[in-house]
């Protein structure tokens, strides 16, 4: 089976590259990091990531504003955002439903929840996609 694509797009270079070296050890991920906001951006575009680990504090474009741009791009729409973040507010955390993130963890956060949430987000995804699928095929 192929590696799944991540992109970490996180200032806290240290915290990154943690997530990064955990995921690549468990041979599932192919991992990449970026550590500003306009970088990550341009890195989705080229990357084409299955999966963006997105902070919301980045210092010169924060993540809501990068989840924004992306949701609204016919050619990243489709890739999943899980926000990852220190910041744990209710208010926080709609906004980030609101712009349609798949996901919300609270940093710090164990490498096997880290996994598990980005397993259940993939597998939704695969899960809709086949149901869209059928759902052409039947109407056919």
């Amino acid at each position: 089976m192929a590696k799944r694509t991540i992109l970490i797009i996180d200032d806290e270079v240290s915290f990154a590259e943690m997530v990064k070296l955990n995921l690549e050890d468990t041979e599932d991920y192919e991992v990449r990091s970026e550590y500003k906001g306009i970088e990550g951006l341009a890195a989705v575009k080229e990357f084409k990531p299955d999966l963006v680990l997105l902070d919301i504090m980045l210092p010169d474009k924060d993540g809501f504003a990068i989840l924004e741009e992306l949701k609204k791009d016919p050619q990243t729409k489709p890739i999943p955002v899980i926000m990852l973040t220190a910041l744990k507010s209710d208010p926080v955390k709609f906004k980030a439903a609101m712009l349609y993130a798949d996901d919300f963890i609270v940093k710090p956060v164990t490498v096997r929840n880290l996994v598990e949430k980005i397993e259940e987000v993939l597998d939704n995804r695969i899960v809709e996609k086949l149901k869209k699928d059928s759902r052409g095929i039947i109407e056919h």
